[in-house]
């Protein structure tokens, strides 16, 4: 599963470089992480990560780096894995399920739309550590 994590992830992002297997190992076992995988003739052809956590006004649900191998899109992969993000994160008990994507991911937009997911009127703030 690692070597097809390592493949997606730059399709994913350009400059989404290698994560080192110790990081890799240390989300699997992160409470609350949980790392999904398509896969077609025994290939990972995708993957979504979904975080799930508790804060004081509900049980959230976010999920993060969504990515289907370019040569597998528009199969129904994508579809596949945030429709079970969805059905994993309430039967986990989430109020919602919510995620982000650029704007000019106009396919993964489309996509997160027609599994039913709303664009939301907030303003997204980001404070970097570096």
């Amino acid at each position: 599963m690692f070597d097809a994590v390592l493949r997606l992830l730059p399709q994913l992002a350009s400059g989404s470089g290698s994560i080192p297997d110790e990081r890799f190992r240390k989300i699997l076992k992160t409470e609350g992480t949980h790392l999904f995988i398509a896969e077609h003739e025994n290939k990972i052809v995708g993957m979504l990560t979904l975080v799930i956590y508790d804060i004081p006004t509900a049980t959230r649900a976010w999920i993060e780096d969504v990515v289907v191998d370019e040569s597998q899109r528009g199969l129904g992969f994508g579809m596949e894995l945030i429709n079970f993000a969805i059905e994993f994160a309430r039967s986990s008990g989430a109020k919602a399920v919510d995620l982000t994507s650029r704007p000019s991911r106009i396919t993964a937009n489309r996509l997160y739309q027609k599994t039913g997911f709303a664009i939301r009127e907030t303003n997204v703030y980001r404070y970097d550590l570096k």
